[in-house]
């Protein structure tokens, strides 16, 4: 037995040395096995595994067809535009780490206040804005406030939740975006010094690119379309009105915007008549269906851009932002789904749980009321009848509050997204900033209005 011992030290010791050598097998091999164990293990065919699995096919398929060409296109073309056309100067001076902090931290706050954006739609804008040299700090208070400081929002959670609980989700959601802004600045800003100087780096202070009333224009018809083709149906009379005329004022825009590519972009008139006739051949054969009418739109324009010199950045931005982001937010729209299902629907995680553990306004209950919120994906109001259901099956007043603050700012696709563009420590800052504050927040209002 003795003799085994140098034996088998020298063979474990060659299998060290190989992996070594060899890291890169090595890590594929611990994958393949992993994934191998994790198909074999799977509880197919239990009836709760096969209709979470369903749910997250459902979730993906709804995700699909009402926010992937209606949101996440147009949102693709702005955050490419921006990292074309918008002057790397303007940004630096209004919104970059040396920018004076109430310029930056009210122009951020308010910007994405104006666009009442999803979690996923947000993240093409934020990534445009701050690969354009923007300082953290901003750029993280405009990826709060798009999805969160939703004026509609919040007065659709004070007509139906109480004007209480809306006021305190609005007050919670503006004071949020500027907070956790300036968190993230504080903890990275000698990274945001560095960084301010080496952007400064290569331009000229004075670098304005195209005159700025064009570039508002531009921006701001391409919003208009983003918001109007959106605009949401809520139980409000002013709000309707607006819906039941959504589309033709989104043609309207388009048109604008069409004349304005001719007028001060330079596009040929005859490709830009091509594609306006594509678009209305595309809304009268199938008018049931207007978001054919409005990809054609999108792809026609990226063609057009691929075509010219001066555009093609235009279209290699907008490609770049859709690659990197658009594969993430299906996968974990998708895991979304498999764990907690669709709003109304059973996930992995059973949905009694949920309504058990947050029954009440004490620490815990709000705590995961935050955690799970964050994990949730919410598109536009949909968070509004969820927690009315949730408060109507004995949640407390803390940790609907709680889940109000975060689940409309973050989400599991949300999360894998903003990884890509600043990394996993700014991430898990940013995400622990806006569970924990949504948690102190809550419980604090449970607390003083239970």
């Amino acid at each position: 037995m003795s003799e085994s011992n140098p034996a088998s030290s020298s063979f474990s010791g060659r299998l060290i040395d190989l992996a070594r050598e060899h890291p890169d097998q090595i890590r594929w091999l611990g994958a393949v096995v992993g994934i191998f164990l994790l198909i074999y293990f799977l509880p197919a065919g239990t009836a709760r595994f096969d209709n979470a699995v369903l749910e997250g096919i459902r979730l993906t398929h709804w995700y699909a067809q009402e926010h992937v060409i209606l949101c996440l296109l147009p949102a693709f073309l702005i955050a490419g535009a921006m990292a074309a056309y918008l002057s790397q100067g303007a940004v630096m001076r209004y919104l970059g780490p040396a920018a004076p902090k109430p310029v930056a931290f009210g122009m951020a706050s308010v910007s994405g206040m104006l666009l009442a954006v999803c979690s996923c739609t947000v993240l093409p804008l934020f990534g445009g804005i701050y690969r354009r040299g923007a300082g953290l700090g901003p750029a993280v208070a405009f990826l709060y406030s798009g999805p969160a400081i939703n004026v509609m929002a919040v007065v659709v959670t004070a007509k139906v939740l109480g004007l209480e609980l809306g006021l305190a989700r609005a007050i919670g959601a503006i004071v949020f975006a500027v907070v956790i802004g300036v968190i993230m600045h504080l903890i990275y800003r000698r990274e945001e010094l560095a960084r301010s100087q080496q952007n400064a780096r290569g331009f000229d202070a004075d670098d304005d690119g195209r005159p700025l009333g064009q570039v508002v224009a531009f921006f701001g018809l391409m919003i208009g379309i983003l918001v109007f083709a959106n605009w949401a149906a809520a139980d409000s009379p002013t709000w309707m009105a607006i819906h039941a005329w959504k589309w033709q004022i989104t043609a309207v825009l388009g048109g604008l915007f069409a004349l304005l590519l001719m007028r001060r972009w330079g596009w040929p008139l005859r490709q830009v008549a091509v594609l306006v006739g594509a678009v209305v051949l595309a809304a009268l054969l199938v008018p049931n269906v207007p978001e054919l009418a409005f990809a054609v739109g999108i792809i026609g324009i990226m063609l057009i851009a691929t075509l010219r010199d001066d555009d093609r950045e235009w279209a290699e931005q907008s490609w770049d932002f859709t690659k990197q982001i658009m594969p993430l937010l299906l996968v974990g729209v998708f895991v979304a789904g498999l764990l907690l299902g669709r709003p109304g629907e059973e996930g992995l995680i059973p949905s009694e749980w949920v309504v058990m553990a947050v029954g009440d306004n004490g620490f815990p209950s709000t705590f995961l009321a935050s955690l799970l919120g964050g994990f949730m994906y919410f598109s536009t109001l949909t968070e509004v009848p969820i927690v009315q259901g949730l408060i109507g099956n004995g949640m407390g007043k803390g940790p609907a509050l709680a889940l109000l603050l975060a689940g409309p700012a973050l989400s599991l696709p949300n999360m894998l997204v903003i990884r890509t563009i600043m990394g996993t420590q700014k991430t898990l800052v940013y995400c622990t900033l806006v569970v924990v504050m949504a948690t102190l927040t809550g419980y604090l209002y449970g607390q003083l209005w239970p």
